[in-house]
């Protein structure tokens, strides 16, 4: 088996195909009758998908996609989703996964941006995605073997984009992330950006036929898409797809079906403990769970250590963005640490950090992080302004994280950029503060947000309680108070009965950011306030 670490991105560039739907044909060849997919109790074998990704394609061209089109497609995980966005490579259309949960207004704002010629829904699956069918007028009808399909109007308006026959400036993918604003922007992600990664991501865990991968994250971001759907068939693996979290299902994957890996965000992880908790079971099986992977959010230590302790496995911490395709950095199954830090850089991931003005600061500093390699997006699509702003001339991606990196070269988050609170001249990171919050026994998790007032900031902290806990503002603030200097204490804090989330668990801090400058309690039962 490879290490990870003794290979050049050059390496791992050899030989990769120049398509994405091209990865699992050696399997189809030589192991036709593996599993590539188990959902709902069916096996999908690998001769079974990649008939049904030539049954989706043929009908996804007669559906009048064609060559350098964009098209939608919101569905939740799912064989089908899979199955439509190789087909969609295989047409050299740009396929472009969504949500089904998203609004009627984000949906919409998508699809003109994308200038999509068809929008599908999986109707089948879920009640959202047949909301939206019936909103659109779209007809209900099968995509190779999928039935209730919705499928929307063809937008006879929509331009094709150039093919280009190099799967490096070719886009597969167009993810659409709202960042720290809000504001979605189109991440165009080529076949060897995503490639690349999957290759990297499957030699990192040491994927091979024998493992079994919990599909729990979203295939409509890019962790769900690029490491599990792609990575996974690359490595002719079996991947369990899960249309929706449900931590006693994944309880009961883990201890009586096999799985072999699973990769989630730490809300992931917590609601399997809450689960545990909840229902009085003394300790989780493990069964064949070789590998635990975090990513997505500030992972805290306590939980760290709780699941550890449960599973008797290190949880493996790693960090990328969409952007990225989005492997940068990853905590090694060999040498696991027992701290935030997010692993080494993956090979063929150059990085520096710098300061404000651009320079390199000293080691174990903290500075804004930029990255370069194969992995880095082609671009924000309509967007050259954005992504001049992004990416240099020399190719160096900002990622607007700010981080440091030690003598090891292990990497750590400080945290965003734009989420820097400077308070009375002190910089205050809010992932210190949320890690001090996460760690009281009765906070489920916790987000910290910055808010301006007269020439200055403060900080103010949203805390979820686990179900039952009784724990008031005041007590917590003077918890965090025992803990934290008196810049970094929280000026103002909210227990909520949930924070607002996205699909993958990620808390979106632009929500609270603007319930902090509201300055009054949220509208939710069971908040309270602190002045």
């Amino acid at each position: 088996m490879m290490n990870v670490d003794e290979l050049t991105a050059a390496e791992l560039l050899d030989g990769l195909p120049s398509r994405v739907h091209e990865v699992y044909a050696p399997f189809v060849r030589d192991i036709p009758d593996h599993p590539a997919f188990v959902e709902g109790g069916r096996s999908w074998s690998y001769r079974q998908f990649s008939d049904a990704v030539d049954a989706a394609a043929k009908d996804l061209a007669g559906l009048g996609i064609g060559p350098g089109d964009r098209v939608i497609i919101a569905s939740e995980n799912s064989v089908a989703l899979g199955a439509m966005l190789f087909a969609a490579s295989k047409l050299d259309a740009w396929g472009i996964p969504v949500n089904p949960r998203l609004s009627s207004r984000e949906l919409d704002v998508i699809g003109a941006h994308s200038g999509a010629r068809r929008v599908l829904f999986n109707s089948a699956l879920s009640r959202e995605a047949a909301d939206h069918a019936t909103r659109i007028g779209a007809t209900i009808g099968a995509v190779g073997p999928f039935g209730g399909i919705g499928v929307g109007p063809l937008n006879a308006a929509a331009l094709a984009e150039p093919v280009e026959r190099d799967g490096a400036r070719q886009v597969a993918g167009l993810l659409y992330t709202s960042g720290t604003t809000g504001a979605p922007k189109g991440v165009m992600l080529s076949h060897r950006n995503l490639l690349f990664t999957a290759r990297t991501s499957g030699v990192l865990r040491k994927n091979s036929s024998a493992d079994r991968i919990y599909g729990v994250l979203p295939m409509s971001h890019i962790v769900g898409y690029s490491i599990l759907l792609i990575s996974t068939l690359m490595h002719g693996a079996t991947l369990h797809v899960v249309a929706k979290a449900d931590p006693a299902a994944l309880a009961h994957a883990i201890a009586k079906e096999g799985i072999t890996s699973l990769f989630g965000v730490p809300a992931t992880y917590q609601r399997l403990l809450e689960y545990k908790a909840v229902k009085g079971i003394q300790r989780l099986e493990r069964g064949n769970l070789r590998i635990m992977a975090v990513a997505g959010a500030p992972l805290d230590l306590d939980l760290k250590k709780r699941i550890e302790s449960e599973f008797g496995i290190p949880l493996l911490n790693n960090y990328g963005i969409t952007e990225c395709s989005p492997g940068l950095t990853g905590v090694r199954s060999d040498r696991p640490v027992s701290d935030e830090s997010v692993g080494p850089f993956l090979p063929g991931i150059e990085h520096r950090i710098v300061d404000g003005q651009g320079k390199k600061v000293a080691t174990g500093e903290v500075g804004e992080l930029h990255v370069r390699g194969p992995n880095i997006m082609l671009g924000y699509y309509r967007a050259p302004d954005l992504t001049a702003a992004a990416i240099d001339d020399d190719g160096w991606f900002n990622t607007g994280d700010l981080a440091r990196v030690n003598d090891e070269g292990h990497l750590y988050i400080a945290g965003r950029t734009k989420e820097l609170i400077i308070r009375s001249g002190f910089n205050v990171y809010p992932a210190e503060v949320e890690a001090v919050l996460n760690a009281h026994e009765h906070v489920v998790q916790s987000a910290v947000v910055g808010r301006k007032v007269d020439g200055n900031e403060e900080v103010v902290a949203f805390v979820q309680l686990l179900p039952g806990a009784s724990i008031g503002p005041e007590e917590l603030k003077r918890y965090a108070a025992q803990l934290l200097t008196s810049y970094k204490r929280p000026t103002e804090l909210f227990v909520l009965d949930a924070l607002p989330s996205a699909s993958t668990g990620k808390i979106l801090k632009h929500r609270l950011r603007e319930i902090a400058n509201e300055q009054a309690a949220p509208r939710t039962s069971g908040a309270a306030a602190a002045g």
